[in-house]
C-alpha cells in the first residue's frame, strides 16, 4: 500500500495565548518535544521513506525526531504550512480579543471562504496536491508531512466529501495526531485513518 500520514506538529509554549499562525518564533513547549519523541517511537517498524515539513519551527521540530530515527532528511515544503490569517499575533478567545472589536466583525461574516483568511478551497488544493506528489514519489511505502490543524483537517473534511463549515472546538485533530491517507495504483484515495499516539499527553 501506499500511505501518506499527516501529522500535526506538538504543542507550541504559547503562555499567552495568542494565535501564532505564520509567525516565527513559536515553538514547542517541554510537552510538545515529549510528543516529538513519542511519533520517533511510533514509526520506527513503519516502512517511511520521505518526511516533509511546513517550514515553520514546530513543524520541524516535531519532524526532527522521527527523522533521525529514520535516518532520514526533512524535506520543507510550503504547501504544508499553516492556513493564513490576519488576526496573527492577536488573542482570538470567546469574551476577549479581536471579537470584542467591531473593526474586526468585517472579517467574520463568510465562514465559508473564509473572509480572515486563507479560502478553504486553497487549503483543500495545496494539502491535495503535496498528498499526492508524496504518493507518487513513495509508491508502495509510506512517507510523513508535518504540518498544522486547520489545513490537515480541510483536507481530511474535502476527501470525505463533508461541508466545510465546521465547529473549531470539534475538530478531529488533536496534538500530534496522524491522519493517513491510503492510495491505490491510479493515486485516489482509497481509506482514511486517524490516531491519536499522545493521547495520553494531551493538555
Amino acid at each position: 500500500m501506499t500511505v501518506v500520514h499527516f501529522l500535526r506538529h506538538g504543542e507550541v509554549f504559547n503562555p499567552e495565548k495568542i494565535l501564532y499562525g505564520r509567525m516565527p518564533g513559536f515553538k514547542l513547549s517541554a510537552r510538545g518535544l515529549e510528543m516529538a519523541e513519542r511519533i520517533a517511537q511510533w514509526g520506527s517498524d513503519r516502512p517511511i521513506a520521505q518526511i516533509y515539513a511546513s517550514p515553520l519551527e514546530r513543524a520541524q521540530q516535531t519532524a526532527t525526531p522521527i527523522a533521525k530515527k529514520k535516518d532520514l532528511p526533512i524535506t520543507t515544503d510550503v504547501r504544508l504550512i499553516e492556513a493564513a490569517n490576519i488576526f496573527e499575533g492577536k488573542t482570538f478567545e470567546v469574551g476577549s480579543g479581536v471579537l470584542l472589536r467591531p473593526n474586526s466583525w468585517k472579517y467574520l461574516w463568510n465562514p465559508w471562504r473564509p473572509s480572515w483568511g486563507e479560502p478553504y478551497s486553497e487549503l483543500v488544493e495545496r494539502m491535495t496536491e503535496i498528498a499526492k506528489f508524496a504518493a507518487s514519489n513513495n509508491v508502495g511505502k509510506e512517507s510523513l508531512c508535518v504540518s498544522h490543524q486547520l489545513p490537515i483537517w480541510i483536507l481530511r473534511l474535502s476527501v470525505e466529501g463533508r461541508r466545510f463549515l465546521h465547529d473549531p472546538r470539534k475538530r478531529e485533530c488533536t496534538l500530534a495526531s496522524i491522519t493517513s491517507l491510503t492510495f491505490d495504483s491510479q493515486f485516489n484515495i482509497t481509506d482514511v485513518r486517524y490516531s491519536e499516539p499522545c493521547k495520553d499527553l494531551l493538555p
